[in-house]
């Protein structure tokens, strides 16, 4: 009950900062405007018209933090490199589960070379709902005797929220959330010698699973907290967002108390729900036809000057139908930002006069590529999936994968990128495409290979692990040898020929895992045995700075503005933080030089691939 009684006082000492922040923060950009340069003219100083108040005026977005959730659980299957923990409060609470579940002789099992408590922690994102994956982080204790997790699968373990009251000196536990469990992840070039740390680090990725739903909600303004006005924001988001359920027309929004609304995912933004809350709190209270013309006269002339334009264009997208024409407009512009802002809002609309600045966007203008391949994503047009298509062909590696990411996220049941689920464990995905050969690895979103082009090939000699019972070695030209050492089984081998298809399904024939496969690819490109590029998480990026046009309405045309969107979901790295250049392998100065587009990423030595996987250190 404590527990419980401290998360609602922390809840509604959030609630009420949070309306307290936006009641008097700067009219100019905030927080929750987070993609626009900036939100307003110097002209202009505010996009609707006097007459016209807007959700956001009265209500602040709530639920749209992570939670956090942790556990203390256990790692097997580790080949003598684990340890018995020393006596904490972190082996009391895993002894304690361990007794709950029914294990037998737990201090027995504690003590095995093979096993190692890890310290577990998870981030539930806004809006997951239940049976959604998420990523896991695992860590050995500080003082622990555990030389490193690799090989290791993670047993279920029941993730909390954890909280610590003021005044006490006790961590009180929540209600179980989300459970937890699969292989561990280890950075492939991690060693006792190089990066010790590295290999007491680890992720599962998909390896959490959401036990609840969490709800999105609008918070009303302690000086709008009446029936009516929660009423009439229910009226006004249902007016603008709804989808149909049996043929029933069913809204977004509904009004629970004087000061709460709950507030549904639309589909169309469930990979950007940052922008979905924007969007609701841009949409009109309520609005006479008159008030409106003066309205759209209003957000025209912001639409086309580049400093308001990104405001001008999200409040378009609130209005629907009604802002369709002017947007149109807005993609035939002079000016890159006004037509990229445009084509944004529209791809929310589902408009096709979006397809074009977009992909013009997504391959040549690093600083909007990422909202960009989101924005396609988002549509339900075939102009879009064909352009997003074409994209897999291009130079840029961040694109291509992007591409696909985005292709996934549209149908994940297309022929062209649907692939298959290998060993149960991840998403194989081979496609038969030109350019460059290119072979993606992911670390975060999902266990996820991709091989653009079918007929790539390892090349001899090779000698690399798959973990700590496969190796992989080329016997003689055009054919490779897979085979397994376990204790206590036969040994297992197989010949197959050196296409990295073939190679990658022989290692999960004979029992190997996601890691292991990334761990003997990484291993083969370290080696020179894999002529292909190799990349983790080659993801676009959100944070880039644009260069203004000369000639713009902008009077400091001469700066380069950030872009601070914050990464739209279909991109984000749940778990650890995603900065630049993060993921990125070893692009050629031909192909840099080839490819202006991708300048922004700066190439990294193989064995940092997830040198910043975790964050933080082990200790």
């Amino acid at each position: 009950m404590k527990f419980h009684r401290a998360l609602r006082q922390t809840g509604v000492a959030i609630v009420r900062t949070l309306a307290f922040l936006v009641m008097f923060a700067p009219t100019g950009c905030t927080s929750w405007t987070p993609w626009a340069v900036r939100s307003q003219s110097p002209e202009e100083p505010d996009a609707a018209s006097p007459e016209t108040r807007l959700v956001g005026d009265m209500a602040v977005p709530f639920g749209m933090f992570p939670v956090k959730i942790e556990a203390v659980g256990l790692v097997t299957g580790l080949k003598g490199t684990g340890s018995d923990p020393r006596p904490s409060p972190q082996r009391a609470a895993l002894l304690a589960e361990m007794q709950t579940r029914g294990v037998k002789s737990p201090n027995t099992i504690l003590a095995s070379q093979d096993t190692a408590m890890v310290l577990v922690r998870g981030v539930l994102p806004p809006a997951i709902q239940k049976g959604d994956r998420f990523d896991i982080e695992v860590r050995i204790p500080g003082r622990d005797d555990t030389s490193s997790l690799r090989g290791g699968w993670l047993l279920e373990t029941r993730l909390k929220e954890m909280a610590a009251p003021p005044g006490e000196n006790q961590i009180h536990e929540g209600n179980v959330l989300a459970l937890a469990s699969g292989p561990v992840l280890v950075d492939p070039s991690a060693s006792e010698k190089d990066n010790p740390v590295l290999l007491g680090r680890g992720r599962i990725l998909g390896g959490g699973e959401a036990l609840k739903s969490r709800p999105l909600a609008l918070v009303l303004k302690p000086d709008h907290q009446t029936v009516l006005n929660s009423s009439r924001i229910e009226t006004a988001v249902n007016r603008r967002f709804h989808t149909f359920q049996r043929g029933i027309k069913v809204g977004m929004a509904k009004a629970k108390t004087n000061e709460y609304v709950e507030l549904t995912l639309h589909p169309r933004y469930k990979d950007n729900v940052q922008r979905y809350v924007e969007v609701v709190r841009a949409t009109a209270l309520r609005e006479s036809e008159s008030e409106m013309i003066d309205r759209l006269r209003l957000l025209e002339r912001q639409l086309f000057d580049p400093v308001a334009s990104s405001r001008a264009a999200l409040q378009l997208e609130a209005i629907g139908k009604q802002g369709v024409e002017l947007l149109k407009k807005g993609v035939k512009g002079k000016d890159p930002e006004v037509r990229f802002y445009s084509a944004e809002a529209l791809a929310y609309l589902d408009e096709t006069d979006a397809v074009e600045p977009l992909a013009e966007a997504a391959r040549n203008q690093p600083a909007f590529r990422v909202f960009a391949l989101a924005a396609l994503s988002a549509m339900d047009d075939f102009v879009a999936y064909d352009a997003l298509r074409n994209l897999l062909e291009v130079n840029s590696v961040e694109t291509r994968y992007g591409a696909f990411r985005s292709l996934w996220a549209m149908n994940s049941s297309d022929p062209l990128v649907q692939g298959q689920r290998l060993g149960d464990q991840f998403s194989y995905h081979v496609l038969k495409t030109a350019g460059p050969p290119l072979i993606h690895v992911t670390r975060s979103h999902r266990p996820e290979i991709v091989l653009f082009g079918a007929d790539q090939r390892f090349q001899a000699p090779m000698a690399v692990e798959a973990g700590n019972q496969i190796m992989v070695t080329s016997t003689k030209p055009g054919e490779v040898a897979i085979a397994k050492f376990a204790v206590n089984q036969p040994d297992q081998k197989r010949i197959v020929s050196d296409r990295v298809d073939e190679v990658v399904r022989a290692i999960v024939e004979l029992g190997g895992t996601y890691p292991d496969v990334v761990q003997a690819l990484q291993d083969a490109k370290a080696k020179g045995s894999l002529p292909s590029r190799f990349e983790v998480d080659a993801v676009p990026e959100a944070g880039r700075s644009y260069r203004r046009v000369a000639g713009s309405n902008e009077s400091d045309e001469a700066t380069e503005p950030g872009a601070s969107s914050p990464m739209p979901d279909l991109f984000k790295d749940t778990v650890g933080k995603h900065g630049p250049s993060e993921g990125v392998s070893e692009a050629s100065d031909e192909e840099t030089a080839a490819n202006p587009s991708d300048s922004p990423r700066k190439p990294r030595p193989v064995r940092d691939f997830f040198g910043k996987m975790m964050g933080r250190s082990s200790g």
